[in-house]
């Protein structure tokens, strides 16, 4: 289940507004407006789209968009809940065999979860299963980085059309050093262009790849836990040991939480 990640959007509406702060409290208005210079854009983010596309096929440049898509989305990961399903699937399968499972996977969401229980119902050796659903996990990374390298790139590209456009702006004005009024506005016109190129990278860029990083890290250790607990539920392990092994993925906070609610759980059943 994907909810809008708003930490994105306010990160970087947060960047943006302490660079306004900066530039408007030194010099007001009309030191805003001295940062906008509509050339040195277009020589930053024509450059840079040029370079990806030199750099990545058209397949590769589709996933562009929906790799910018996915950083501001956020998966609703709840381990507790899924160590939750996998002890209810193991005491169904202990109390009605394997087969009892199909009904329950038909209302399932998660494809990866599907398929591991449709193995075990299979009776697919845990060796097997265990095999199958790392091989997907490992497919999924290199999907994931593949996607992510276009941001990746995009980070290292920018500040060099930065510079890229810096220098031009250095050439066209060493043609005009006759005119000594003209070299102040000429430089900072020239230097725009470095300017956009780092905001564009360590603000947007490499911070969005840092939380693709993050994102598959996560990812991937949700779906180890849900190849443990396939195997646990497809050889018959008892529920609490299944419980028990699960749990060792939960994070400190969560184990407070859980036997927390476990003492209130045994203080009510004593009441």
């Amino acid at each position: 289940m994907k909810k809008r990640d708003l930490l994105t959007p306010i990160g970087i509406a947060l960047g943006s507004t302490m660079i306004l702060f900066g530039i408007f409290f030194n010099d007001g208005l009309s030191g805003v407006s001295s940062f906008v210079q509509v050339s040195s854009i277009v020589v930053v983010l024509g450059g840079l789209t040029g370079a990806l596309l030199v750099n990545f096929n058209s397949n590769e440049m589709k996933l562009c968009f929906k790799v910018f898509r996915e950083a501001f989305k956020k998966d609703h990961h709840n381990l507790r809940e899924l160590i939750q399903l996998f002890i209810s699937l193991s005491e169904k399968a202990r109390r009605e065999g394997l087969l009892s499972l199909e009904n329950e996977v038909e209302e399932m969401e998660d494809n990866f979860i599907k398929k591991g229980i449709y193995l075990a119902i299979d009776g697919i050796e845990p060796e097997v299963i265990n095999d199958i659903m790392n091989a997907e996990i490992a497919a999924m990374e290199e999907r994931h980085q593949r996607g992510r390298a276009i941001v990746e790139k995009a980070g290292e590209y920018a500040p060099a059309w930065g510079m890229i456009g810096t220098l031009i702006g250095l050439i066209l004005m060493l043609n005009y050093l006759d005119n000594p009024e003209t070299i102040g506005p000429s430089m900072a016109v020239a230097l725009l262009t470095t300017f956009y190129g780092m905001v564009l990278a360590n603000l947007v860029f490499l911070p969005i790849a840092g939380k693709l990083v993050i994102r598959t890290e996560e990812e991937v250790f949700m779906k180890q836990v849900i190849v443990e607990g396939v195997i646990g539920v497809q050889s018959g392990q008892n529920p609490k040991i299944l419980e028990e092994k699960l749990s060792a993925f939960l994070s400190n906070e969560d184990l407070k939480e859980k036997q927390q609610e476990e003492l209130v759980g045994e203080t009510q059943n004593e009441a």
